[in-house]
């Protein structure tokens, strides 16, 4: 392969044609630093002049594009001053309206530009379009309107910023820079994928695939370049989860536990309860891979409250029968001190030594641990991030639990497996992940699913209201504690308008304490307390000494409390469908019938009108999962960033469904066969746009 091919990709943009210094600087800002980068910044939509509506034929209520000449422009004063720009295509006139940002877009537009506007039309005197899409478009690549109207052209239009419009890299900027960069080096453009695999299937050739992506001739085109990106970006995702489990199963040496001791089987009968068939399925998958000579990474997904914990301690204490040590790492201190408690009643008088590790404790404390965690005599070990820093050391580290996986980065997943010679992994989430992504972040792992609840446990009850009926909600409340049981009420704390948030739960607090709960035990509880402060009062409410828990969301994981029948979510359209669904999760969890109430703010937008009757709807955590991803979309969904996982521009798993399995079947196909395997990684190895992905594969050893 041609060197100066293989640099191509890698070429600063300050050397591109059109491209100054402010330019590059604006440019890197949006993560746009070498000819690689610029070329897969792709187009956002694509302007089709063959569907261009003229402005005498625009119908009031419908949805179109115009194109034309800014004839006017200018600020209007009144009660509420706006941005007026009247615009004619020489059938007719189009006014374009903006209340915000008035003095932005006063500079923003001149007389005489060709402007393309998209909006739905109303009437005020005339034909309008209130705060419409728009794209400046450029003179000279139109030869003015008159040829417009008569040309099939697709232009693109690219994601821009106040930034980047600054230095005149709007849509026409872009257009400018790439059409010089794609057209005039099209021959420099390396191919990312092997020869076998574009002739087998039908793909267009890189070079080809850029130039059409961004200057198609048709649509056709346009489609097959976008075919061949978004197969390039999930081949290059699952041909890393491939290689990655092909070195964990095929490679990796791990510790074979033959042993199910007599301490397992006597935790099997001290259960005050039956194991559901669901978990007596995940114990065996597990029980299978922890015999094999190579490492388990096993995902356990399970809805809130199915039972995750207790199939986690038997997986643990085969660990502890095979003479090895087993350790938990959980997000929060009061999840990991509710495990240790859970655990350190079920292992009484079985001889297992159980240690809790976290920040909090006293020094003397920590150091007595840490001994007995490095010499052995402790063999299970219970802790938050506390585990994972350097001067914890463990003398035969076989298992490592995961709790909430999602709360920890990749290198601090590493940093526990590191503390062992490839001890088994498993890791836990409550949170369900649709199968689309489960194939994408997740597709190096073997998953098992608990899909079952606990008999006797009946669904939570779930409702919203409007503000309006808050006292009566609260009457109801009041009505349940009283019969003795215990309440949540949660309010919204986010970083954003953290001391608005704490202070409208404090207030709230005090009303309750000093209103309706005045006869009543009500504590507050809030991330900003002290640990020791947190705990005494999770502890008191456990208890059942408090009734009421006013608090932030500091409750979200973990908490195990029967008694709690009922929980009010204050702001309920302010919190994401997932974290809804944690949140639910913490009534329900003994046999008498719970509830939570939504209480909601008028008007709702439509993405949180979605989330609150879905949580009516549906207390499943898969068909929740599925929703929550229709409204976030993958990558906020499951912060691909967090995982190590490329990020993928073109692609949508959800989407694109279908590209996504044939991508992965033909990588995992290809590490069936040494000589196509080697001829690809020697590929994308070689590729420098891609090489930055292959530095992550050891990072991303457990997810």
């Amino acid at each position: 392969m041609n060197d100066t091919k293989n640099k191509f990709f890698n070429t600063s943009i300050q050397y591109l044609k059109g491209v100054g210094e402010k330019r590059a600087e604006a440019l890197n800002k949006a993560g746009i630093f070498t000819f690689g980068d610029l070329l897969h910044y792709y187009p956002r939509r694509y302007l089709d002049r063959s569907n261009i509506t003229k402005i005498k034929n625009l119908k009031i209520d419908e949805t179109a594009t115009i194109v034309g000449t800014i004839q006017t422009c200018g600020i209007q004063k009144g009660k509420r001053s706006r941005f007026v720009m009247l615009v004619t295509d020489n059938t007719g006139y189009l006014s374009c309206v903006w209340f915000n940002q008035i003095n932005y877009w006063q500079k923003k537009f001149k007389t005489g530009q060709l402007i393309a506007v998209s909006g739905k039309v109303g009437y005020f005197g005339g034909k309008q379009i209130v705060h419409p899409d728009f794209d400046l478009l450029s003179d000279e690549e139109d030869n003015h309107s008159n040829e417009f109207f008569n040309t099939g052209k697709i232009i693109p239009l690219y994601p821009s910023s106040e930034a980047l419009s600054r230095v005149g890299m709007d849509s026409r900027g872009f257009r400018r820079v790439l059409k010089f960069l794609a057209q005039s080096n099209i021959d420099k453009i390396t191919e990312t994928l092997p020869d076998f695999l574009i002739s087998k299937l039908n793909l267009l050739d890189l070079p080809t695939a850029l130039l059409n992506i961004h200057f198609p001739d048709d649509f056709q085109s346009l489609q097959l370049a976008r075919q061949r990106l978004k197969f390039e970006e999930l081949f290059l995702l699952e041909f890393m989860l491939a290689f990655r489990k092909y070195k964990l199963h095929q490679e990796e040496k791990g510790i074979v536990f033959n042993e199910v001791g007599n301490r397992t089987k006597l935790l099997a009968e001290k259960l005050p309860f039956d194991l559901t068939e669901a978990q007596k399925k995940v114990l065996r998958e597990i029980r299978r891979d922890m015999k094999k000579p190579h490492p388990m990474y096993r995902l356990i997904q399970g809805d809130v409250g199915s039972g995750k914990t207790i199939v986690a301690l038997v997986t643990m204490l085969i660990a502890v029968e095979n003479g090895y040590q087993a350790a938990l790492m959980a997000p929060t201190e009061i999840l990991a001190e509710q495990h240790f408690l859970t655990f350190k009643q079920m292992l009484e008088e079985m001889e297992v030594n159980i240690q809790l590790l976290v920040g909090a404790q006293k020094k003397s404390e920590r150091e007595a641990i840490l001994e007995s965690i490095g010499n052995g005599e402790t063999n299970i070990v219970i802790g938050t991030h506390a585990i994972i820093q350097q001067n914890v050391n463990f003398k035969k580290l076989g298992l490592i639990v995961i709790d909430e996986q999602h709360r920890f980065g990749v290198s601090q997943r590493a940093e526990l497996t590191g503390k062992g010679v490839n001890p088994d992994v498993l890791i836990m989430t409550a949170t369900p992940i649709p199968r689309t992504l489960s194939l994408t972040v997740y597709g190096d792992l073997d998953i098992s699913i608990i899909d079952k609840l606990p008999t006797g446990r009946k669904p939570v009850i779930t409702s919203w209201r409007y503000y309006n009926k808050r006292d009566d909600i609260y009457k109801f409340v009041k009505s349940i504690i009283d019969k003795g049981k215990q309440a949540y009420v949660v309010f919204p704390l986010v970083e954003e308008s953290e001391k608005l948030d704490l202070k409208a739960a404090t207030e709230s607090y005090d009303n309750l304490s000093q209103g309706i709960f005045a006869n009543n035990k009500i504590a507050l509880l809030h991330g900003r307390m002290k640990n020791e402060e947190k705990d005494e009062i999770m502890s008191r409410f456990k208890n059942g000494e408090i009734q009421v828990l006013v608090s932030t969301t500091v409750i979200e994981v973990g908490v195990d409390v029967p008694n709690a029948t009922i929980m009010v979510i204050e702001n309920g359209e302010r919190f994401g469908l997932t974290q809804l669904h944690q949140l639910r999760g913490r009534v329900g969890r003994g046999a008498d019938q719970s509830y939570c109430i939504l209480i909601a703010r008028f008007p709702l937008s439509e993405d949180a009108s979605t989330r609150l009757n879905t949580m009516v709807e549906t207390t499943d955590g898969f068909k929740i999962a599925e929703v929550d991803l229709q409204l976030r979309g993958p990558g906020e969904f499951f912060g691909t960033r967090q995982h190590g996982m490329p990020e993928l521009k073109i692609a949508n798993p959800l989407k694109d469904t279908s590209i996504l399995q044939k991508a992965r079947a033909e990588a995992f196909r290809v590490f069936e066969k040494n000589d196509e395997l080697n001829e690809t990684i020697t590929l994308l190895k070689q590729n420098s746009f891609f090489s930055q992905f292959f530095d992550k594969i050891e990072m991303m050893r457990i997810g």
